[in-house]
């Protein structure tokens, strides 16, 4: 079974993958903005998915999440692996691994932690302020995260918050699966939204010209709801290399960090609507 990324796209309740036996294949909508080959979100969702699914422990936090994106993970079948690599009473440390081919595409360590009493006392943080979730049905479309549009009012719903010589705010919402019915956790949410660090920590006056080749997740805590905002922090590039980061908010505030690391790159071609068409 493969999926043909030219194929037209499916209404908002398809997954980005499929199981075919015990291979993962992605769908059309897959595709990502350098060509075809999947998307850095989708592939860092399923590595985020498959780590959780080797910890299922609810008394352990997800508390980093590292994807490296050496190479195009193209539009085959998947074979995913995971290992326990640490088991300790406050730490698991997890390895996962895409594969096509037998060649490996992809691959994320993810640090679990025990959660236990919260240390009394506060410690300085920056503040964030990002701009307001859409009222109604109709701006919720700029939610959908792959309309891309940093910095161009597709993103960011309050057009005051759009200058591209500024920093950029964005509200994620994803609505589909990513893999077949099965309903979207919240660290899968958080992992997927950790590769938008990239977009818009990197996004400037020509648009985006560097491309990921890894992130860094960081969370302090899961995120509630369906909604997750990413407000950029840092961008700093030399000689084609550039490094970004990102604050990671829901509707009660900061849950997290994502850091990027880029390589510079011209090519991107965004997604002309929120169905990938």
């Amino acid at each position: 079974m493969q999926a043909n990324p030219s194929d037209g796209a499916a209404d908002t309740a398809s997954p980005y993958f499929v199981r075919d036996g015990k291979s993962y294949v992605p769908t059309a909508i897959a595709r990502g903005g350098w060509g075809p080959s999947l998307s850095g979100h989708v592939i860092g969702g399923l590595l985020g998915w498959a780590a959780e699914r080797a910890v299922d422990d609810p008394q352990f936090h997800p508390a980093r999440l590292t994807v490296d994106l050496p190479r195009p993970t193209v539009f085959q079948p998947i074979d995913v692996r995971t290992r326990v690599l640490q088991d300790r009473r406050r730490l698991r440390l997890v390895e996962a691994v895409l594969m096509q081919d037998g060649n490996t595409v992809a691959q994320a360590s993810a640090l679990f932690l025990k959660r236990g009493p919260q240390p009394d006392g506060t410690v300085w943080s920056m503040p964030v302020q990002m701009p307001a979730l859409p009222r109604d049905s109709a701006d919720a479309q700029s939610l959908f995260i792959r309309t891309y549009g940093w910095g161009s009012g597709v993103q960011n719903p309050d057009p005051d918050w759009t200058d591209d010589s500024g920093p950029k705010y964005t509200w994620l919402q994803e609505t589909r699966p990513l893999l077949d019915t099965e309903p979207m956790t919240a660290f899968t949410r958080a992992a997927m939204a950790g590769d938008i660090t990239a977009s818009i920590a990197n996004w400037g006056s020509k648009g985006l010209e560097f491309i990921n080749v890894d992130y860094t997740l960081t969370l302090s805590r899961l995120p509630k709801g369906s909604e997750i905002g990413l407000a950029s922090l840092t961008h700093y590039s030399d000689d084609g290399v550039a490094t970004g980061s990102t604050v990671l908010v829901d509707r009660d505030g900061p849950i997290g960090n994502g850091v990027s690391i880029a390589i510079a790159q011209s090519g991107f071609r965004p997604s002309s609507g929120p169905t990938g068409d």
